[in-house]
């Protein structure tokens, strides 16, 4: 087998249409690759998601270094502002256009063509794991949370793990994911009574509750920031009545905030601190407040110490540049794998992630392989 050209690989991934939860054939071809190559494969499917595991090595073997991605995209919004097809992965003054180019399907290429023609030109004294998930850009229920799951349940392990999304701002080597803040969201509804506007003291108005209760939360300061963490955010997302007449006091109004937080607060002492705004505003004016939370990840970090150096290294040696170690960002698959193992993120600039246009450009490509490949060959040495 020839070295496998990440390029080609992403072109071929990014003409699969695979807006989440589609897989469009995605995986299969990642399949096929590592098969060829050795790896012992398994579908790890879910919920009608597609997720592929992939060892190269003994199964539970004490030396395991894991890459983890997916294949999956957001929509492209209106194909129209395209001005390159969407999924055409078409080359232009080196640089590839297409929804998943950045995220992340190139970096898939990337550590995917890297382990394969590490193991078979360098075959290690240990074994090599890639997992991928077809549901990391939608729920998030029935991917990287299924191939943990599936890995349990047959003895299968990762020492360490490399999540390969784009963690760079502006230049390649910029910045490396050393763990991520905590995200949850807070859907509120305030019910009061409705009445004419001329009238304000027959009715019940839920609006000014309302408008106290987002008051005291967006003015409300979390935190300071933490060693590793900038300070947590609260921002008010939405505030809806669906009144179009001033003449009428609604009935009820909605809201929503989501909360990015650090390691100084938790999914569940930020829940008790909101159930004690709302109920302090409930108290206060007399209406009825409901209350949904769903919190998507908790805060992690994992220490600076022996694999965000060994990332460092090879990211210093291939571009020149020494990478910040960071926290910021959304979420990523990383919080569900760092209950598994020690695991960082390190991949491409990502300035055109999700956007119309998403881009990569090609000798980023080729460079992010060429990291690859040296933290394996650092690993294992």
């Amino acid at each position: 087998m020839s070295s496998v050209d990440p390029v080609a690989l992403t072109a071929r991934l990014v003409r699969c249409a695979s807006v989440t939860p589609a897989n469009e054939g995605a995986l299969e071809i990642l399949e096929e690759l590592l098969s060829e190559a050795g790896f012992d494969c398994a579908w790890a499917d879910r919920g009608g998601i597609r997720n592929l595991f992939a060892r190269w090595g003994s199964k539970g073997n004490t030396r395991s270094f894991g890459f983890n991605g997916h294949t999956d995209v957001v929509p492209i919004g209106n194909e129209a502002d395209w001005s390159m097809p969407p999924f055409g992965a078409e080359i232009k003054d080196g640089i590839m256009y297409g929804r998943g180019t950045t995220d992340m399907k190139s970096g898939v290429a990337a550590f995917a063509a890297a382990a394969v023609d590490f193991v078979r030109d360098t075959p290690p004294d240990g074994s090599v794991v890639i997992a991928i998930t077809g549901d990391e850009e939608g729920d998030a229920i029935d991917g990287t949370t299924a191939l943990l799951e599936h890995m349990q349940n047959n003895g299968e392990r990762m020492d360490v793990c490399l999540v390969g999304e784009p963690t760079c701002p502006d230049v390649m080597g910029q910045m490396i994911k050393i763990g991520r803040r905590g995200s949850m969201t807070a859907w509120i509804n305030v019910t009061g009574t409705q009445g004419h506007s001329a009238y304000p003291h027959r009715a019940n108005n839920p609006l000014p509750a309302m408008v106290r209760l987002m008051d005291r939360l967006a003015s409300h300061e979390l935190d300071a920031g933490t060693e590793h963490f900038d300070p947590s955010t609260l921002a008010v997302v939405t505030v809806d009545t669906g009144n179009p007449a001033t003449n009428v006091i609604p009935a009820s109004c909605s809201a929503a905030v989501n909360i990015r937080f650090n390691d100084t607060h938790s999914g569940e002492s930020l829940t008790k601190w909101l159930e004690e705004e709302v109920a302090r505003v409930r108290a206060e004016f007399g209406v009825e407040i409901e209350m949904r939370i769903k919190v998507s990840g908790e805060s992690f970090i994992t220490p600076p110490g022996a694999l965000s150096t060994l990332v460092a290294n090879a990211v210093m040696a291939e571009t020149g540049v020494t990478p910040e170690l960071s926290t910021t960002g959304g979420t990523s698959d990383a919080r569900f794998v760092k209950a598994h193992c020690p695991v960082v993120e390190f991949g491409l600039v990502g300035q055109s992630m999700h956007q119309v246009d998403e881009h990569v450009r090609v000798d980023h490509i080729h460079q992010l392989k060429s990291i690859y490949t040296r933290i394996l060959k650092d690993y294992f040495a």
